[in-house]
């Protein structure tokens, strides 16, 4: 192989490297995205069988509460 050759090569490997590294960093982000949706969506879902109504804030209190969830006494409430 000649110098030519080698150098042509080498050049080549660190192409094909670097779009490896962006293509893996690309697959971690879709995944990371997806990840992050599928773990909301599962939270809303969770709200919803307790009782939450989509839109509440974290932090507000919501007397929307499902009739099988049952109400706390005074003195838990405080």
């Amino acid at each position: 192989m000649t110098t030519y050759e080698t150098s042509d090569l080498h050049k080549r490997i660190s192409r094909y490297e670097t779009a490896l590294e962006e293509l893996q960093a690309a697959h971690q982000d879709v995944r990371n995205v997806l990840h992050d949706q599928l773990l909301y969506d599962r939270w809303q879902q969770i709200g919803m069988e307790l009782g939450f109504v989509p839109g509440d804030q974290i932090g507000e209190r919501s007397d929307r509460v499902s009739p099988q969830m049952p109400q706390l006494s005074e003195s838990w409430a405080g």
